[in-house]
């Protein structure tokens, strides 16, 4: 049974940050790609980075510079360092494993910056 399974969440003042894990489990083979996406309240789920088997990085505009992703496809674990954070960084983290055209999701975790 495939999981995947988010960590790392808090609370934390704005200017803070935070380090969020990722762990997929039970795939036949490594997952082709490994994301983060957000859901803020009243708001759509956003893509916030993704990055490939062989380290290829994608960002959201509004994140580069303050957030970073990186991969440890040995234990199938991907790794999102925020920084800077702010209010509206706020919102329910998740993450995405894809495997071909098969989608995976976590459960996400909580992120609040505090003013």
């Amino acid at each position: 049974q495939v999981q995947v399974v988010e960590s790392g969440g808090g609370l934390v003042q704005a200017g803070g940050s935070l380090r969020l894990s990722c762990a997929a489990s039970g795939m036949s083979f490594d997952p082709d790609v490994m994301g983060w996406y957000r859901r803020a309240p009243g708001k759509q789920r956003e893509l916030l980075a993704g990055i490939t088997s062989d380290g290829r990085i994608n960002y959201a505009d509004f994140v580069k510079g303050r957030f970073t992703i990186s991969r440890d496809n040995a234990k199938n674990l991907v790794y999102l360092q925020m920084n800077s954070l702010k209010p509206e960084d706020t919102a329910v983290y998740y993450c995405r494993a894809s495997l071909g055209a098969t989608m995976f999701w976590g459960q996400g975790t909580q992120v609040t910056v505090s003013s």
